[in-house]
C-alpha cells in the first residue's frame, strides 16, 4: 500500500502568554499559519494537510484560514489535542501524519525528505527530530501509533504533549531519531512563538529572510541568530532538555 503522509495541524485562539498564536502576523497579512501551511504545501514528501480546529466560537477564525488555503478541517474537543490530530489523519485517509505546532513558524525542511525515506524504509512507528533549536523540530507518527497513544495513555499525554506517552513507553513503538548536522544543535536558542518576546524575534527573522520563505534554510537562520541580539530577548524561555535523547541511550545500552 502506498504511504500517504498528511499533515495533521492543531489549531486554537486561546492562550494565556499569547492569545491567538497561529493567527500572530509574522509581517502585515502573513499569520504565522500562514506560512506554516504554505511551507507544508511546498513540500513534495507531504500528501496534503488538514487544520485540527479546537471547538469553541473564538476559533471559527481558522476555517476563514481554512478557506484561503483551500486546506480540509475538522473541529474536536479542545483538550484532546490527540484526537484531533488522529480525526485530521481519517479525514485525509492518511497512514502517517506529520506534525508541528502551529506556533513554530521556523521548521527544519531540509530533513524531511531523509525522515521520511527513513520512516518507510524502517517501517517506523515514530520518525523525529530532536536536538535543534526550540520550535524547528518535527514528528512523522504512523496512524497505528497515533491511535495507540490516544488509546493506551492518559489525559494529559493526550493534550498538547502527545508525544508523552511514546516517550515514557518508547520500549512500545519503533521510534527513529534523525540527527541534524552538528551545528544546527543549538538547543540554547529558541524559535517558537509563546510570549510576545518570541514573536518579536520571529518577526525581526522572517523581516530579513522572507525572500527565501516559505522554506528559510536553517543556515541562513543560525546565521541571523549569530549576528543580531534579538535571541537575547527569549533566553529567560530557552527549554535546553531534548525531548527524545533517551531514545539513543537505549539503543545504545
Amino acid at each position: 500500500m502506498k504511504r500517504k503522509l498528511v499533515a495533521a495541524l492543531a489549531c486554537r485562539s486561546g492562550g494565556t502568554r499569547l492569545y491567538g498564536k497561529p493567527l500572530q502576523n509574522l509581517e502585515p497579512g502573513k499569520m504565522i499559519l500562514d506560512h506554516i501551511l504554505e511551507g507544508v504545501y511546498k513540500a513534495p514528501e507531504i500528501d496534503s494537510a488538514v487544520l485540527g480546529i479546537s471547538e469553541g466560537v473564538e476559533n471559527t477564525i481558522f476555517v476563514n484560514v481554512a478557506h484561503r488555503h483551500q486546506t480540509p478541517y475538522i473541529f474536536g474537543n479542545e483538550k484532546d489535542v490527540l484526537w484531533r490530530l488522529i480525526l485530521c489523519g481519517r479525514a485525509a485517509r492518511a497512514t502517517d501524519v506529520f506534525r508541528v505546532t502551529t506556533e513554530c513558524p521556523f521548521i527544519a525542511w531540509e530533513l524531511l525528505e531523509e525522515a521520511w525515506q527513513r520512516h518507510c524504509l524502517e517501517n517506523n512507528d515514530i520518525t523525529v527530530t530532536d536536538f535543534l533549536p526550540e520550535g524547528m523540530n518535527f514528528e512523522i507518527y504512523s496512524m497505528q501509533a497515533l491511535e495507540r497513544i490516544h488509546r493506551e495513555g492518559d489525559d494529559s499525554e493526550r493534550s498538547e504533549f502527545c508525544s508523552a506517552y511514546p516517550r515514557r513507553c518508547s520500549e512500545k513503538f519503533k521510534i527513529g531519531l534523525l540527527p541534524a548536522p552538528e551545528q544546527w544543535n543549538r538547543m540554547d536558542l529558541r524559535l517558537t512563538v509563546d510570549y510576545p518576546e518570541d514573536l518579536i524575534l520571529c518577526r525581526d527573522i522572517y523581516c530579513d529572510l522572507k525572500g527565501l520563505a516559505p522554506h528559510i534554510p536553517v543556515d541562513d537562520i543560525m546565521t541571523w541568530l549569530s549576528e543580531h541580539d534579538t535571541h537575547k530577548l527569549v533566553e529567560p524561555y530557552v527549554v535546553s532538555e531534548p525531548l527524545w535523547a533517551h531514545i539513543l541511550k537505549d539503543k545504545e545500552s
